[in-house]
C-alpha cells in the first residue's frame, strides 16, 4: 500500500487522537489553569509516542518548571543520519469564550474544519508526527529524536534553557520544528525567516494625582496625553514603523503574500488600508513592526471628569533578520524618551527580547523536503517569512551549527492560531504527515 493510501486509512485515527488533545486546556499558565492539565497532556503525548518506538521516551524537568517529552528512536544503522521531531503541547488560553462559535476544549467540525484550541498549534503537528510515524511503520531508515515542551506559548524558555547543557540527548543533522505551517491550504511551504521581538512597557507620570479636567485642565499636563503623543510617533501617516535608528526599509525576496489574500486573512474591515510602502511580504517580513499590545488608563464606563496623573503601555517591537536585539532595544528605549513632551517622567522596563533567524536552504535536508512537498502537493514548495518569534530556533542553530532547521506544520492563515475559533483543515494533518514520512525516506538517501 502507498504511504497516500496508508496516511488517509490513519485520519479517523488521527482525528479521534486529536479530539482527546484538544479537551486537554493545557494552558502553561497556573494563574488561569490549574498545572495538572500540563502534566496530563504531557503524560499523554509521552504514552503516544512510546507506542510509535519511542520506548526510552520520558518526561524531563525543565528550568521554567515544564515538563518536555524527550525520547530516541534508532533505526539501528550508526551511519544513518538523525533527525529531531519537535512541536508543543501546550497552547493559548482560549481568550474570549463568548466569540467562539464551538467549544474551545471540544473538537468540533465545522464545514469541513477541525476547531478547538490547539487544533493547529500545536497539537494538530503532535497528530502529523503520529500520523507520519504510523505511516511509515517499521520502514524508518533514519535515527529519530524527539522533544515535545510545554511552555513555547508562555515564552518562559524553559526548553531554550535546557537544550545547552543537554546538548547531546537532542543533537540531531536535521531539525524539524514543526509549528509553523503553509502559505494557503494546499500550498506548501517552508519557513525561512523568523522576526525577532522586544517587549517593552512604557510607563508615564505627571502629577501626583488625579485632578479635576475643569480647573486645571489646559494647564497641568496630562500623562495620558503624553503617552498617546509618544505612541503616535511610532508610525508615519502610511504606517511605516518609524523607531529613530531603526533601518525599515527591507525588501522580502522569497514568496509573496497577495493584497487581497492577506486582507482576507486578516479580516481587515472594508475600506481599510494596508499599512506601509512596502508588499504585504515587505512588512510583515523583511522589516520592524511596532504593535501596541495593552494600555493602563481609566476606562471610559466609569472614568471622571479629572486629568490622569499616570499612564502606561505595552509594546511589542518586531524585528527581521540583520537587526539585532539589543539595538533594537536601545533604540526604541532612545526613541520614546525623545518623543516624551512637557519634560513628563517616564520609565521604560524591557520584558523580554528575542533574536531574529534566518535558514540556510541549501542543504541535503531542504532538498529532500523540497522533493517530498513536491510529491505530496503537486505543486512546488514555496519559501516564506514569519512575523512571529521562535526563540528555540536561535538555541538550535548556535547548539547544533552543522544541523538543517526547517519550519513546518499544519498551520495555515486559517486557522486563526493565539484567536478565538482555532480550527485546522483535515487536509493540512493528512498531507503534511505524508510530507514528513516521505522525508524520512528520501534523507536517509539524500545526505549520504
Amino acid at each position: 500500500m502507498e504511504l497516500r493510501d496508508r496516511v488517509a486509512g490513519l485520519m479517523e485515527q488521527a482525528r479521534a487522537e486529536l479530539a482527546e488533545l484538544v479537551a486537554i486546556p493545557s494552558v502553561a499558565d497556573p494563574r488561569q489553569y490549574p498545572p495538572e492539565e500540563c502534566a496530563r497532556a504531557a503524560t499523554w503525548v509521552l504514552d503516544a509516542f512510546a507506542t510509535v518506538g519511542f520506548t526510552d521516551a520520558r518526561l524531563a524537568e525543565t528550568a521554567d518548571g515544564s515538563q518536555a517529552v524527550v525520547g530516541s528512536r534508532p533505526c539501528g544503522d550508526p551511519d544513518a543520519p538523525t533527525v529531531l521531531l519537535y512541536a508543543h503541547y501546550d497552547v493559548q488560553p482560549p481568550l474570549n469564550e463568548q466569540a467562539w462559535r464551538t467549544p474551545p476544549f471540544e473538537l468540533t467540525e465545522v464545514n469541513g474544519r477541525w476547531y478547538g484550541r490547539g487544533s493547529a498549534d500545536c497539537k494538530g503537528n503532535i497528530v502529523m508526527h503520529l500520523t507520519a510515524l504510523r505511516a511509515l511503520g517499521d520502514d524508518v531508515p533514519v535515527n529519530l529524536k524527539l522533544v515535545v515542551e510545554g511552555s513555547e506559548e508562555q515564552g518562559t524558555g524553559g526548553l531554550e534553557a535546557f537544550v545547552p547543557p543537554n546538548a547531546d540527548l537532542l543533537r540531531a543533522d536535521a531539525i524539524l520544528v514543526c509549528d509553523t505551517g503553509n502559505a494557503s491550504v494546499g500550498v506548501p511551504a517552508a519557513t525561512v525567516s523568523l522576526r525577532g521581538m522586544v517587549n517593552v512597557v512604557v510607563s508615564v507620570e505627571a502629577l501626583a494625582s488625579e485632578v479635576h479636567s475643569g480647573m486645571f485642565g489646559g494647564a497641568a499636563p496630562d500623562a495620558l496625553a503624553a503617552l498617546v503623543a509618544m505612541l503616535g510617533t511610532l508610525r508615519d501617516r502610511e504606517g511605516n514603523t518609524t523607531v529613530t535608528g531603526l533601518d525599515n526599509s527591507g525588501a522580502w525576496m522569497g514568496e509573496p503574500y497577495p493584497a487581497e489574500q492577506f486582507r482576507s486573512d486578516a479580516g481587515v474591515v472594508e475600506g481599510a488600508a494596508l499599512l506601509g510602502d512596502g508588499s504585504v511580504s515587505d512588512m510583515l517580513w523583511a522589516r520592524s513592526s511596532v504593535t501596541i499590545l495593552g494600555i493602563d488608563c481609566p476606562p471610559v464606563v466609569g472614568s471622571a471628569a479629572a486629568i490622569s496623573p499616570r499612564a502606561r503601555a505595552r509594546l511589542n517591537l518586531r524585528i527581521p533578520p540583520g537587526t539585532a536585539p539589543e539595538e533594537a532595544e536601545k533604540a526604541l528605549h532612545q526613541h520614546l524618551l525623545a518623543a516624551a513632551p512637557w519634560g513628563v517622567h517616564v520609565t521604560i522596563d524591557t520584558e523580554a527580547t528575542g533574536s531574529p533567524f534566518h535558514a540556510a536552504t541549501d542543504g541535503p535536508a531542504y532538498g529532500a523536503m523540497a522533493a517530498a512537498m513536491q510529491e505530496a502537493y503537486g505543486r512546488p514548495m514555496a519559501k516564506l517569512g514569519q512575523g512571529g518569534s521562535i526563540p528555540l530556533c536561535n538555541v538550535f542553530a548556535e547548539t547544533y551549527p552543522d544541523a538543517e532547521l526547517f519550519l513546518m506544520g499544519v498551520e495555515e492563515p486559517q486557522a486563526l492560531i493565539h484567536a478565538p475559533n482555532e480550527s485546522v483543515d483535515p487536509s493540512e494533518i493528512a498531507n503534511m504527515a505524508l510530507v514528513e514520512a516521505l522525508f524520512l525516506q528520501r534523507y536517509a538517501t539524500a545526505r549520504g
